[in-house]
């Protein structure tokens, strides 16, 4: 009984005056661990002289020699192990030494990182007087980005009587935005109490970083699983946060065809799970953009010319005959390599006139630079070698039904979707595709230009097709 009223006692009196404790963190053995025992006072400096932080994030700003940086810095860096307060509204920026034509971009950039920072600080960000000036140096006022895109950039900070400058130097507008990346990095939020919070910011940092791969990538599906809009900008986001620069828009597949062409409705209107699982015009421009401001590309594949079903059954019904073969045929196992079957009519010119308008679409919403995927990964020959009007039309021509000659008509649809891709975009540009029995090693070259034709390879570890495509001339991914 004794016990008991004892313990009511502390209980009420701890009630009565309200006591909130506080968990803490530092560095042991480069590994942030919480401390054993609560604070009920919140004195960011006092702690930090004892070690301690009072959070998780302020806490890998200085442990472990890597900060909080992800991925590491591909040259020399080093990160002091001190940290200053600040406050998002004491972030400016020098854009003096900024190219013309490249104020609108850098502007946006600064703009998500100023919402990055303020976002981790909160509502209740407690004000401070030191502030942080960020210089920022860009060379080149060329907008770009693609594979030959220079990334690279180089981030310093130093502190004088409490303020803080940071200066970055890159080649290009998206090297300066991979610095702001590295810079958000370098930057936490605190508790400075009950109702208060805070950030503060590495007071001396040196980075030198460019990346190692040119292209970075992952890769979405949105023909098998439609996608919100919504769920493809935080892909983005998260591509942006670890400086991966391509975003592979798997967009289209036998299951579905959820974009809305305009020179072609009636791709989405057969193809779509539902009217709302469309991506319209606008939403492909949106995503783009958003993706850009983030040095994020987005390239684009419309599978072809097998996983080509759903959308393209209309052609019968507006006079252009079978657009595609084998469209849900069964047995599948006879048709396709996986259902629901489907592979483009190679031998139909009207096809072709609905790639040109399809990409001559792509372009006008992506923009002339952008570089198009065009699939071409898992061709069934049986479901060419099954359809009279194929067969046909290949004896018109002298071809027989040997493995050989489906591989040459293969081989010329690619050829003459790139040249549909080369006229629109008045210019000699590539095109990926995936790796397959047309790009094997031993007969790659007798289809498909070094300079014109991209690999793209889905193939075990163990497998030595990529080197061999590399020794005889080939851009892989």
């Amino acid at each position: 009984m004794l016990f008991a009223a004892v313990w009511i006692f502390l209980y009420t009196a701890a009630e009565s005056h309200q006591v909130r404790f506080f968990r803490t963190f530092e560095c042991i053995n480069g590994q942030c661990q919480r401390t054993q025992r609560p604070v009920s006072i919140l004195d960011v400096e006092r702690l930090k002289i004892h070690g301690q932080h009072t959070t998780l994030a302020a806490c890998k700003l200085i442990c472990g020699g890597n900060g909080a940086l992800w991925p590491l810095p591909t040259g020399p860096f080093s990160i002091g192990n001190n940290y200053l307060l600040t406050h998002p509204d004491k972030i400016t920026f020098d854009l003096t030494r900024i190219p013309p034509g490249v104020d609108s971009l850098i502007n946006e950039v600064i703009n998500i990182f100023r919402t990055n920072v303020e976002s981790s600080c909160g509502d209740n960000c407690d004000a401070v007087d030191s502030s942080v000036i960020v210089h920022v140096n860009v060379e080149s006022g060329n907008l770009e980005l693609g594979w030959n895109t220079y990334e690279n950039y180089i981030l310093r900070i130093i502190t004088e009587d409490e303020e803080v400058h940071v200066h970055i130097n890159a080649t290009s507008v998206y090297g300066a935005r991979h610095a702001l990346e590295t810079l958000s990095q370098l930057i936490a939020p605190i508790i400075k109490s009950s109702d208060k919070r805070g950030l503060v910011i590495i007071d001396e940092a040196n980075i030198d970083d460019k990346p190692i791969f040119k292209h970075r990538g992952v890769m979405i599906d949105t023909g098998r699983n439609y996608l919100p809009v919504s769920a493809i900008l935080r892909t983005i986001d998260g591509l942006a946060a670890t400086k991966m620069n391509v975003l592979h828009w798997h967009a289209t597949d036998s299951q579905s065809f959820p974009l809305q062409i305009k020179s072609r409705p009636l791709m989405s209107w057969y193809g779509a799970y539902s009217p709302k699982m469309i991506y319209t015009p606008e939403d492909m421009g949106r995503i783009r953009n958003y993706a850009k401001y983030r040095g994020v590309r987005v390239i684009l594949e419309m599978d072809s010319p097998a996983h080509a079903a759903t959308g393209w059954e209309w052609g019968e019904t507006q006079g252009l005959g079978k657009l595609a073969v084998c469209v849900e045929q069964q047995p599948w196992r006879n048709f396709c390599i996986q259902p629901p079957c489907g592979q483009l009519n190679p031998v139909n010119p009207h096809v072709f006139e609905v790639l040109r308008d399809v990409y001559k679409d792509f372009f006008s919403i992506l923009g002339n630079d952008t570089v198009l995927h065009i699939g071409g990964d898992e061709v069934w020959l049986p479901c060419w070698n099954s359809t009279q009007e194929i067969v046909d039309a290949m004896q018109a021509r002298g071809l027989g039904r040997t493995t050989e000659d489906f591989l040459k008509l293969w081989g010329e649809f690619h050829n003459e979707q790139l040249e549909l891709i080369s006229k629109l975009k008045e210019r000699s540009d590539s095109v990926i595709v995936w790796s397959s029995g047309l790009t094997e090693p031993n007969v790659i070259e007798q289809y498909l230009d070094k300079n014109r034709f991209i690999i793209q390879t889905w193939l075990p570890a163990a497998s030595t097709v990529p080197e061999e495509l590399l020794k005889r001339g080939y851009k892989l991914i």
